[in-house]
């Protein structure tokens, strides 16, 4: 019994007897598109580019031709929400804990719980607004 043929995915290497013209047909994006611009007007594309956070002046040029707008989202609130909900639920382990091992839960762990909810929905709140002004 034979082993079954290797699975191998199709990849186009222009070599010297293959044209230029024959690894295009290959392409999915066949059609150029050029235009001139001054210094200026690059480096003003760079800028906003930059801004973006994205590094590909293709990839960005592309994007805004078809979107028009590129929206950036600052992730900060979002590691922020993460550290809470991983801090209170450190918290309600080590709460659960304690209550097995003494048959009863203190009115301070109660608090505590009570504090870190307000937090996480604080950080939630911000993170809603945030979103609601892009």
């Amino acid at each position: 019994m034979t082993a079954p043929p290797p699975i191998f995915h199709k990849v186009v290497i222009i070599t010297s007897k293959q044209t230029k013209k024959e690894s295009e047909k290959n392409r999915t994006r066949d059609h150029y598109i050029t235009f001139r611009v001054t210094e200026q007007e690059r480096d003003k594309i760079d800028q906003r580019m930059a801004q973006s956070g994205m590094k590909n002046r293709r990839a960005y040029l592309l994007k805004m031709a078809l979107d028009g707008q590129i929206t950036r989202i600052e992730l900060e609130s979002v590691y922020k929400m993460v550290r809470l909900l991983s801090n209170a639920t450190n918290n309600i382990n080590q709460i659960a804990r304690r209550a097995n091992t003494t048959g009863s839960i203190y009115a301070a762990d109660i608090d505590e719980i009570h504090k870190r909810y307000e937090e996480i929905w604080a950080q939630a709140k911000e993170i809603l607004r945030d979103l609601a002004d892009l």
